[in-house]
C-alpha cells in the first residue's frame, strides 16, 4: 500500500505530496505508523537551503514517534526492552555512523563522524519513506530504536522534540553544578529544554532572555525563575539586573539557544569570571560579531564550548529523566499546534514567524 508524504523538493518551492512505496522491511529493520512528527528551526532552515549538502527532494521531519508495524528479527529496542508490534516507540535520527574513523573510536564524538547521515535531512525522498512526515517511516537495520519509558506517550517526547535531546546535550555540556546561576539565551524549544534540564540539574536560580510573551509564560513552567523580555527590555536592563541577582559577579553558566550572533557579547557580558559558556543555538551560519579575545575570553578566563547535535546518550538519558520528572518539565505543553500532511506549509509559517512554539505533523491523524 503506497506511502503518503510531503516531499520538500527544493529550497523555497511549496511542500509536494507524493505516494511513496512501501518498503521491503529487512531483518532488523523495523517499519513505523507514524503518530507525531516535529516542525522544529532545522526544518525551517531546510525550507530554505540553509543547510549544505540535503539531497533534495527529501521527506523532513528528523525526530518522529511511531507505532511498530513490523519488526522481523527484532526482538528488544536498543537498551534491551522487550519491543513487540503495537509498542510506541521514538529512535535517533542520526543514522550510519562508520564506527571505525578518529571521531567514533578515538574522541567519542560519534555526532562529528564524516559518515553520518540523518533522518529527514540527509536522505533523498527517492530512498524511501525515512523522514517522519509521512504515513510510515522505515528504520534500516542499525537504526537505533527506543520504547517510550512507562509513564510517558507520544506528546510528552514530541513535545520536546529535537529541542529536548539538543538542550539535554547542551546541559551536560556545561556541567552545571548544584547551585549554579544559569542563563538561558532564547526561549524556542530547545531554550526551554535547556532551562528545563539546568532546573533539574539543581541549577540555584535560572534566568531567561527571549520572546514572545507566550513563550516566556511556558519558561516558568520549566523551572525558569526570571525572564527578561527582548521587546521590552534593553540589554544594558538586563545586565544589570543579572549583576544584581548575583552579587555583581554575574552568572556561572550561559547557554546560547537563540541562534543570533548578538547574543553572544551579551552573553559573555552576563558571565562571571572563570564561567561557563556553550553555545548551541547556531546550527545554522546566521553571520559574525566582533568580541575582544582579552577582554571577553582570556581575562575573564572563560570556559567556551560548543554543542553541535546529539548522540544516543542524550536520547535516551533525557527520556529516562523526562520520566521521572514528567510533571516538574511538561514538555507536552509545548506543542502549540498539530498539522495534517495537507497544511505541512502552514506549520513551517507558523514556526518561523513565532506563532507556535512547537508544531507536530500527525500524517495518520
Amino acid at each position: 500500500m503506497p506511502i503518503r508524504a510531503a516531499v520538500m523538493t527544493a529550497p523555497g518551492a511549496p511542500l509536494d505530496h507524493w505516494e511513496i512505496d512501501d518498503p521491503v522491511v529487512e531483518s532488523g529493520g523495523v517499519l513505523l505508523e507514524t503518530v507525531a512528527s516535529e516542525v522544529c528551526g532545522t526544518d525551517v532552515h531546510l525550507r530554505h537551503g540553509r543547510l549544505a549538502g540535503v539531497p533534495y527532494p527529501i521527506i523532513p521531519g528528523h525526530v518522529s514517534v511511531g507505532r511498530v508495524l513490523e519488526a522481523p528479527g527484532v526482538e528488544h529496542d536498543a537498551l534491551g526492552r522487550p519491543l513487540t508490534v503495537g509498542d510506541v516507540v521514538t529512535f535517533l535520527d542520526v543514522h550510519e555512523v562508520c564506527g571505525s574513523c578518529y571521531h567514533c573510536l578515538v574522541a567519542g564524538q560519534p555526532n562529528r563522524c564524516p559518515s553520518r547521515r540523518v533522518y529527514g535531512i540527509t536522505y533523498s525522498a527517492h530512498d524511501g519513506p525515512l523522514g517522519g512526515w509521512a504515513e510510515r517511516i522505515y528504520l534500516r537495520p542499525g537504526v537505533r530504536v527506543l520504547r517510550l519509558p512507562d509513564g510517558l506517550d507520544a506528546d510528552d517526547v514530541i513535545g520536546g522534540g529535537c529541542g529536548m535531546f539538543t538542550g539535554f546535550a547542551g546541559v551536560e555540556r556545561a556541567r552545571i553544578r548544584m547551585g549554579d546561576t544559569v542563563l538561558v539565551q532564547g526561549a524556542g524549544p530547545v531554550g526551554l529544554a535547556a532551562a528545563a534540564f539546568a532546573h533539574l540539574a539543581g541549577a540555584g536560580a535560572v534566568y531567561m532572555i527571549g520572546a514572545p510573551a507566550a513563550r516566556l509564560a511556558l519558561a516558568g513552567r520549566m523551572g525558569v525563575d526570571r525572564v527578561f523580555d527582548l521587546t521590552t527590555s534593553d540589554p544594558a536592563e538586563r545586565l544589570e539586573a543579572l549583576r544584581a541577582e548575583t552579587a555583581g559577579r554575574g552568572v556561572d553558566v550561559v547557554i546560547e539557544a537563540s541562534g543570533n550572533p548578538r547574543a553572544l557579547p551579551e552573553g559573555l557580558a552576563a558571565l562571571r569570571d572563570g564561567g561557563t559558556y556553550v553555545v548551541v543555538g547556531h546550527y545554522t551560519d546566521a553571520g559574525e560579531v566582533p568580541l575582544n579575545p582579552h577582554v571577553d575570553f582570556n581575562r575573564k578566563h572563560v570556559d567556551l564550548r560548543g554543542q553541535w547535535g546529539t548522540d544516543f546518550r542524550h536520547l535516551a538519558r533525557a527520556l529516562r529523566v523526562v520520566a521521572r520528572h514528567r510533571a516538574r518539565v511538561p514538555f507536552r505543553d509545548v506543542i502549540g499546534a498539530r498539522y495534517g500532511l495537507d497544511d505541512v506549509d502552514r506549520a513551517l509559517d507558523d514556526v518561523e514567524a513565532l506563532r507556535v512554539t512547537k508544531a507536530i505533523v500527525t500524517p495518520n491523524g
